[in-house]
């Protein structure tokens, strides 16, 4: 809601950042050519942000941190790992840790998010989309990464990774599982990497 959107724009501020992106609000979901635009650019987005906040609205302490419905979400996976700065916020909107530090370089923060998402904890500072000069099994490495994530959208299950495998595609809300075929076949123009076939989880 509103309040929220305000408070964001406070710790902006507050951060002395002079403009602020909020995904809520800054994207026209019913225009189909601003959609697919900002689906496709999302990862580039975080990537190049000055900062990323992240507002966690079931967080008080680091049980529930731990418990973040947040974790479990299929877009919030490129918005864990591709920006280099994160902000924690908890419900109170008072940073998880010392704000004024990245969250993701804090030793303590760093364990538990990989202990949580199963993302190695140099990934997540280091993190380079694509499959360039990849080792073995890395297709399926970051396929394990969303395999306990959910999306409102089926679609969404694979346009929430095209930015983390570097791949571009149309996006097509409707057709449905699909989405993940063309992913697939996106991937293998990329790479000989077998170890995408070893896949099962389902894109729902």
């Amino acid at each position: 809601g509103i309040d929220k959107l305000q408070r964001f724009c406070k710790v902006a501020r507050e951060n002395q950042l002079r403009w602020a992106w909020s995904d809520t609000c800054c994207i026209d979901k019913t225009n189909n050519v601003e959609l697919q635009e900002s689906i496709i650019s999302m990862f580039s987005w975080y990537r190049l942000s000055s900062a990323t906040i992240v507002y966690l609205s079931d967080v008080t302490d680091e049980k529930s941190f731990r418990n973040s419905v947040w974790f479990t979400r299929g877009w919030t996976l490129q918005e864990l790992i591709a920006p280099r700065l994160v902000w924690f916020y908890k419900k109170d909107w008072t940073p998880y840790i010392d704000s004024k530090q990245n969250h993701k370089e804090d030793p303590r923060v760093v364990k538990i998010i990989s202990e949580i998402t199963s993302i190695d904890r140099t990934v997540l500072n280091q993190f380079v989309p694509g499959l360039r000069d990849v080792g073995s099994d890395e297709v399926k490495k970051r396929m394990s990464w969303l395999a306990c994530r959910k999306t409102a959208k089926i679609e969404d299950m694979a346009y929430c990774m095209m930015g983390i495998f570097g791949v571009h595609m149309p996006v097509m809300y409707g057709e449905r599982n699909n989405a993940f075929v063309r992913l697939q076949k996106e991937i293998m123009n990329l790479t000989d990497d077998l170890s995408l076939f070893d896949w099962v989880g389902e894109p729902s």
